[in-house]
């Protein structure tokens, strides 16, 4: 007797990823494995690991697409960023998400040599000054005047009533191109030379102590909050990024203030609304927040990438703007999603 042995049926989508797999084994450029990097100002920051799922989020779709997510570990470190983008353009990445910290820096220690290369570099949230814009395709973010300048009207909501309000903008790194122009777009927002229809004219000034900059460093950043709530006056206090509300302690160290802040002795307006901050003002530590679409930025940046390299096709503007939305106390549950 002969025994017949059966051979196992190999099924279409089988035999479609093993065509697959072969092709990208014999080096065709439509199969091989392409690699973007998502590099923010700081790695250790949920706003940049949330634009790092945006990419990921988009590869879904895409197999052959591989995200990498980079940048310096714990604060606006402007030397890191360049040596983590020099190394990635030296291990052949095939496209750069950037948020610029230092443009002039950026674009001398390492995107001179990415353009060199064939590198293409999009940036996001943070974009490179004018004079560098060769140096990248596009820009998906926020319109950062705009944006600062819708911080300076929330704060004008806090001080309006008074002849003379002072204020204080926190900030990070000085050469940080987006905080820049947000600290140039709360300023003219406060200093209009003509109220606004139903607003009282109050003269605005800085405290003599700020702007304050914090690299990033978060304990830096609330110290310096406490410091200025610690005053007999406390300015209205604006952080054109998350910066102390990021630190773990926040919600301890500002507890002893929280009758301060909900009755408006005390006012903090911060940029973003990322999940560490709604948790800061669903607990009555904090006044306002604009918030921002980080992961939006990762997805629509991979995707300008994408075309990029696969399909040859560059954007068709310099300039992606993306929305920003408000949060308070009461609305911190259903103000934006964070991913």
């Amino acid at each position: 007797m002969i025994l017949q042995v059966r051979k196992p049926v190999v099924g279409f989508v089988e035999i479609f990823w093993m065509l697959v797999a072969l092709i990208a084994m014999s080096g065709n450029p439509c199969f091989a494995s392409i690699k973007i990097a998502v590099i923010g100002k700081t790695k250790n920051d949920s706003f940049y690991e949330q634009s790092f799922r945006g990419c990921e989020h988009f590869a879904k779709e895409y197999p052959t697409l591989e995200c990498i997510y980079d940048g310096a570990d714990d604060y606006q470190d402007v030397r890191t960023q360049v040596l983590i983008v020099e190394e990635l353009v030296n291990k052949g990445v095939d496209g750069l998400l950037i948020s610029t910290t230092d443009s002039a820096y950026l674009v001398n220690g390492a995107l001179k040599q990415a353009k060199q290369a064939g590198i293409p570099v999009i940036t996001f949230d943070s974009d490179l000054l004018p004079e560098h814009h060769a140096y990248r395709l596009a820009y998906v973010g926020t319109n950062n005047y705009d944006f600062g300048k819708a911080l300076g009207r929330v704060a004008k909501t806090y001080g309006k009533n008074k002849e003379i309000q002072k204020y204080c903008i926190q900030s990070g790194h000085q050469s940080t191109p987006n905080l820049s122009t947000r600290i140039r777009g709360v300023k003219a927002e406060l200093h209009l030379d003509e109220p606004r229809e139903g607003e009282k004219r109050t003269q605005w000034v800085e405290h003599e102590r700020c702007p304050l900059y914090t690299m990033g460093r978060r304990e830096d950043a609330l110290n310096q909050l406490l410091a200025m709530l610690k005053s007999s006056s406390p300015p209205i206090f604006i952080a054109v990024a998350g910066f102390a509300q990021f630190n773990p302690d926040y919600i301890a160290r500002l507890t002893p203030y929280k009758a301060q802040i909900q009755n408006h002795q005390a006012v903090i307006i911060s940029a973003d609304t990322e999940q560490i901050q709604l948790s800061a003002l669903q607990a009555g530590l904090a006044t306002e927040n604009v918030g921002q679409n980080p992961f939006q930025m990762g997805i629509t940046g991979t995707q300008l990438l994408y075309d990029v390299i696969m399909n040859k096709k560059p954007p068709n503007q310099p300039r992606y703007f993306l929305d920003f939305h408000y949060c308070q106390s009461d609305n911190a549950g259903t103000c934006t999603i964070n991913h």
